[in-house]
């Protein structure tokens, strides 16, 4: 027997146990993004590389370490996409969107070659959300307050929102260069990552896990210094608003985000969670990007979320996995087996909503009882020659006690129309803590 073929280390398979709550959120956001004026964008999974190096930033991790990249047979050089704010801007460009105003949103996998842990995959997926055009704090709130009215009717709680400004570009320059002054100074007490980056990209120190950088980056200078007044009245008018919308949030002058493309606000939801990798939402203002990518200037705001990270909240919170199918049918007898699949067309027609399996494949009475309690159904539907000789069914629950009966056969879709509006699973209301 030949050896079988596992998958790539960090990129899984969804199973259908688990694929209910990947439904429910994509179906929950997609709906309240529409209510806010969202419209849903869907890009490749490949780009140019060049697109990544000119809007991520040609020094970051993910393009020196992380991304998928390789030549076609044309000898481009392509990518698999590490985040999608990118490929969204380039299709706004090409397609003429910047025109006007707009709220855009997709969702999708994303690859990024990491060492794969919990919450971190090498293939990964995310809800992203992106406004064009819009200038003012008004947007940069809207969007945080969607995504802590998505955590509501998610049903999801414990969340913590830390919040920060990078200031404008010529703001943001000033203040990298007197980082990168202090932590000079202390250059030969930073990790080695760190030290790598006080040439490159400083400001990443201040995201830094070693302790003892930390420690150093505690007394570094603060960004907050080098705010001028529209960055800092604009600063000052989200916390407003998050103050009057009853939202909780932490100021930190020690977020940054990982990407070179952010000014102004960025903003992270956090969980205490799931360990490590506890930042569920993430986002910020990235004013200069579209220009940077070729598109006249444009300003800019988004966030993306984590799928993976969500769904498995949404498990810790106990939500229900699945709805259950409502009625197994079946088929005892040559007869039935034949009649069996038209009777179940006609009753999808009759209740829609109805979740129903016909037994196929044949079978002894026993066993197919076998695979109907299997299932999970509320109920076994049981044809045989003798139900067909006189238009009736048997129905007999299987998740309650109760004996079997009979119904005509024209009762039956209202019976089922009735009895399976309660059975799609427990829904949880718990008040985010935001």
């Amino acid at each position: 027997m030949s050896k079988y073929i596992q998958a790539i280390r960090g990129m899984h398979d969804i199973l259908p146990e688990r694929i209910a709550i990947w439904h429910r959120i994509e179906e929950r956001a997609r709906d309240l993004l529409a209510a806010y004026g969202y419209a849903e964008i869907r890009t490749p999974l490949v780009e140019v590389t060049d697109l990544f190096k000119r809007s991520i930033g040609e020094v970051t991790d993910i393009v020196e370490k992380e991304m998928y990249s390789f030549a076609d047979r044309n000898g481009d050089s392509l990518s698999l996409r590490p985040e999608g704010t990118a490929s969204c801007v380039r299709a706004a460009i090409e397609h003429g969107l910047l025109v006007q105003p707009q709220r855009l949103w997709y969702q999708g996998p994303m690859f990024r070659y990491e060492r794969p842990q919990r919450g971190r995959y090498r293939q990964f997926h995310q809800i992203g959300v992106e406004a064009f055009g819009l200038a003012g704090p008004d947007i940069d709130l809207e969007l945080i307050l969607l995504t802590a009215r998505l955590w509501r009717v998610l049903g999801l709680g414990g969340f913590r929102l830390e919040l920060n400004t990078l200031g404008d570009p010529d703001e943001r320059l000033a203040y990298r260069g007197q980082l990168a002054a202090y932590l000079g100074r202390h250059v030969e007490r930073l990790d080695a990552d760190s030290a790598k980056r006080l040439v490159t990209n400083p400001l990443r120190i201040l995201d830094s896990k070693h302790p003892q950088t930390q420690q150093i980056v505690a007394d570094a200078p603060s960004v907050m210094e080098h705010l001028g007044p529209e960055s800092r009245t604009h600063f000052e008018r989200i916390c407003h608003g998050l103050d009057e919308a009853g939202i909780g949030y932490r100021v930190n002058p020690r977020l940054v985000r990982g990407l070179d493309y952010y000014n102004r606000t960025v903003f992270e939801w956090i969980t205490e969670d799931l360990g490590a990798q506890g930042t569920v939402c993430a986002g910020g203002r990235y004013d200069r990007l579209i220009e940077q990518l070729g598109g006249r200037p444009t300003p800019a705001v988004g966030f993306a979320l984590g799928m993976e990270r969500l769904v498995e909240l949404l498990e810790l919170a106990g939500h229900a996995a699945a709805r259950p199918v409502d009625a197994y049918l079946v088929a005892v007898g040559e007869r039935a087996q034949q009649s069996a699949t038209l009777l179940s067309e006609r009753l999808r027609d009759a209740v829609p909503e109805l979740r129903l399996i016909t037994h196929c494949g044949g079978g002894s009475f026993k066993s197919q009882f076998k695979r109907a309690d299997k299932s999970g159904a509320r109920y076994a539907l049981v044809l045989g020659e003798v139900e067909l000789d006189r238009d009736v069914i048997g129905v007999k629950p299987l998740r309650e006690e109760g004996e079997q009966r009979e119904l005509g056969l024209d009762e039956l879709a209202a019976f089922l129309s009735r009895n399976i509006g309660d059975q799609r699973g427990p829904t949880h209301h718990h008040q985010a803590d935001s």
